[in-house]
């Protein structure tokens, strides 16, 4: 009997940009990114049920200390890119969700029987993450999230104002906003790409690397599956920084706002300004 690595091995390369469809609920077609996807969103339920029983029971195991490390990590990234403790607190719910959400299913689409495992010819599994309308999803996410944060910010007609400017009094303000507006969307599309090529090409490497070794898949695919975790985690990071930052980038105040934020911090001094008057007078 052939082991799992073996057996990817030995099967015939099955490379598809789109997800393979097996059969359909009404109007929505299962695919085998969504048969494993079940098992990404089962693995990263449970993750946060477990951490928060440890948090609460103050559970000192490895796994439990290193979780909790790396999310301590991740919260003191967002406030180092805010530059403030509370809106770092808000945002990180969704962002850290993000970060383990992408990793927990990037490194399930690496298991030994994605691939082996078919039906009718097809992949059974397939990682969610190399779906592309997941990260396009994902992406939405991020972007929406960055809008409501604006909004919150600037106000929805002020928000707006960053984008749409009079041409005749301001040319080149309008011209700047059309260059924000189509900012947006090149991000948008830029964090899905991303993040669906980097795991597709993972997926495209494992699958050649296992048919071109053919039966010593079992010596070399560990190398590259190891490999791939550290790619997985590094392509998590960037998605969980990139939004982070666009964030910030739409809270961020710009021109008179800049000064009156500045005028309201000028005085950095807790002595009232009549005593540091009293030391000029006495010298008079």
């Amino acid at each position: 009997m052939l082991s799992p690595l073996t057996s990817f091995a030995a099967e015939t390369p099955h490379i598809s940009l789109a997800p393979d469809t097996f059969f359909n609920i009404g109007p929505i077609p299962i695919t085998n990114s969504m048969l494993l996807g079940v098992l990404g969103y089962a693995l990263v339920i449970a993750l946060f049920a477990y951490m928060a029983r440890a948090a609460k029971t103050r559970s000192r195991n490895r796994f439990a200390v290193a979780t909790l490390w790396l999310f301590e990590g991740l919260l003191n990234t967002i406030e180092q890119v805010t530059n403030n403790r509370k809106a770092a607190r808000a945002l990180a719910p969704l962002s850290i969700t993000l970060f383990f959400f992408i990793v927990v299913n990037y490194w399930t689409g690496i298991l030994p029987f994605v691939g082996p495992v078919t039906y009718n010819g097809l992949p059974l599994f397939r990682g969610l993450a190399a779906d592309l309308n997941v990260t396009f999803a994902l992406a939405i996410i991020s972007m929406v999230t960055v809008q409501i944060y604006a909004i919150r910010t600037h106000g929805v007609f002020g928000n707006a104002k960053r984008y749409l400017r009079n041409p005749l009094r301001d040319p080149a303000g309008a011209f700047e906003g059309i260059l924000e507006l189509i900012a947006e969307f090149s991000r948008l599309v830029a964090l899905s790409m991303r993040l669906f090529g980097n795991v597709f090409a993972g997926e495209v490497l494992l699958v050649m690397v296992g048919f071109l070794t053919n039966y010593f898949a079992v010596v070399a695919l560990p190398f590259f599956m190891v490999f791939e975790l550290f790619i997985g985690t590094i392509q998590a990071y960037v998605f969980f920084m990139l939004t982070i930052v666009f964030i910030s980038l739409g809270t961020a105040q710009h021109g008179s706002d800049d000064d009156h934020a500045a005028d309201k911090q000028l005085p950095t001094s807790h002595t009232p300004p009549d005593k540091r008057a009293r030391p000029a007078a006495a010298s008079d």
